[in-house]
């Protein structure tokens, strides 16, 4: 048993925002493996069904990205769900746009939502950087995480979560480093 986690922040306004790809990820796997409606459980909203015959929770937080930790806490003791079951994904400032990176355990890097569930669960679960860039223009980091997308990046986005998507059996299998490798060379 699986539990993949998106983070973003759960206002309309926010849909957009390069802090919310973690959100759209967990809405094309609901979407891609027919994941039961979601439903508002455990201050989030949860889907469950299966990716490649292994059983998988699928949750956005409700607690807005700081406090993401809360949600996942009571997910995984309700499920009693292992830690190194659980799979974050995440946009990161230090990866190159278009780019992921993934990891198991390890510091929270300045990431608010991360340095949540570490204080809720532990640092031992997986993690999938999806990379969001650097801001340019002297644009803060808190402002520039919080803006939409542009055009041009939302279609290469798209395509990045496709490959996450075409490439999840090795995910599922916890092959961080062939998963991330097939997904850039794609």
């Amino acid at each position: 048993m699986l539990l993949f986690v998106g983070l973003g922040n759960p206002t309309p306004d926010s849909e957009k925002n390069r802090h919310n790809v973690g959100f759209k990820i967990i809405d094309s796997i609901n979407k891609k493996f027919g994941l039961s409606k979601q439903k508002p459980k455990f201050k989030g909203l949860l889907t469950t069904g299966n990716v490649n015959e292994q059983k998988v929770y699928a949750i956005k937080p409700l607690t807005f990205m700081n406090s993401s930790g809360v949600c996942i806490r009571e997910l995984i003791e309700y499920f009693k769900i292992d830690v190194e079951d659980v799979i974050v994904f995440h946009d990161d400032l230090d990866v190159e746009f278009g780019k992921i990176k993934t990891k198991f355990s390890g510091s929270s890097a300045g990431h608010n939502g991360i340095a949540s569930i570490d204080k809720f669960i532990g640092k031992d679960y997986s993690r999938v950087r999806i990379g969001i860039g650097k801001p340019k223009n002297n644009i803060e980091i808190g402002d520039y995480v919080l803006q939409n997308f542009e055009e041009d990046e939302i279609v290469e986005l798209e395509k990045i979560i496709e490959n996450i998507l075409d490439s999840i059996s090795i995910l599922v299998e916890k092959k961080l480093d062939l998963f991330s490798s097939t997904v850039n060379n794609k």
